[in-house]
């Protein structure tokens, strides 16, 4: 008899945790220490601010909890690992109708997100718009310029208050922190980039974005943005969602083979809202796999949450999960 995950319909999964707002008590934490892999929980621990731990920690128990309910993978079985650009993956075999089943997860801001798909390419980004740290919005926008063509400055010059200009800016733009530089990327070009998998040497001026609509409701998801890539318009699909008035998430959809054509003739895919996810739920199926470590918790609660001279009106910050 075949076992269980063989027979099961795999679905696309489209979660979203708010780690921002996630104020873990000991045993919390504790466990969930317990419940990622050793090299995991170790690289985590090595995060100076709680606010970067949370959320890479969210992200490593919602790719546990998506391969344990979807895949039906034991929890405490899963074997994740990451390709040489990063991209973590399941080493574990899966059930052979899933061959191209892939995942990739977020976090910026105040959430971490995760979506998952059976049969494309996926890739999600999420960011939090937010006011520059320092100096005016016009300054801010002279020295991003050169990162934009002037269909994507068109579209957020159009927008009428310096507020919804920034708005449309972090639509397209993210900011990520790494070790000692700081690169800017466009969020839906972002969850392109990392669905494919190629990393950050991807020239991102080969790509441009005509977003639509201009204006979204929150909850809402949109299909209607469209990619070029080398001047040539692509098949990809986007889904774009606002999970609140702030925080704005992409999801890039690419076919599963190398044939253009393919996804075309699929069609368009329709939208998948995300599921905003309480601890319990992110908690529901794991499984602790080592011993608990009571240093843990002692030097995470001893860290800061986020940088002194960090305020709401600074530049978002992401880590990589």
């Amino acid at each position: 008899m075949p076992p269980l995950w063989g027979r099961l319909t795999m679905e696309r999964a489209r979660w979203a945790f708010p780690c921002g707002r996630w104020c873990p008590g000991r045993a919390e934490w504790l466990l969930c220490a317990r419940c990622v892999q050793p090299e995991e929980k170790q690289r985590i621990g090595q995060f100076m601010f709680t606010r970067d731990a949370k959320a890479a920690m969210a992200g490593r128990l919602l790719i546990r909890k998506l391969i344990a309910e979807k895949l039906t993978i034991p929890w405490n079985k899963i074997l994740l690992e990451r390709t040489a650009k990063g991209k973590p993956f399941l080493a574990n075999d899966i059930a052979p109708q899933y061959p191209n089943f892939n995942f990739n997860v977020s976090h910026q801001g105040d959430y971490a997100v995760l979506a998952a798909e059976p049969e494309h390419q996926v890739g999600v980004d999420v960011m939090k718009t937010d006011l520059p740290g320092s100096g005016s919005t016009e300054e801010f926008f002279r020295l991003m310029h050169r990162q934009f063509t002037e269909r994507e400055w068109h579209s957020i010059r159009s927008m009428g208050s310096d507020w919804a200009q920034l708005d449309m800016f972090y639509r397209h733009w993210k900011y990520i922190s790494a070790v000692s530089m700081c690169l800017w990327f466009q969020a839906l070009k972002e969850s392109f980039i990392k669905a494919i998998g190629v990393g950050l040497g991807f020239n991102l001026q080969r790509i441009e974005f005509e977003v639509s609509p201009i204006n979204m409701e929150t909850g809402k998801v949109y299909t209607q943005t469209k990619m070029w890539l080398d001047d040539e318009r692509e098949n990809w699909s986007f889904e774009e969602m606002l999970l609140d008035n702030q925080h704005h998430v992409a999801v890039a959809l690419g076919s599963a083979g190398t044939d253009k054509s393919q996804h075309s003739q699929n069609g368009k895919l329709s939208g998948t809202s995300f599921t905003v996810l309480t601890y319990e739920d992110l908690m529901a199926s794991a499984v602790p796999m080592t011993a608990e470590d009571p240093d843990y918790w002692d030097k995470f609660h001893s860290k800061q949450e986020m940088p002194c001279r960090q305020s709401t009106k600074t530049a978002p910050n992401t880590v990589t999960s």
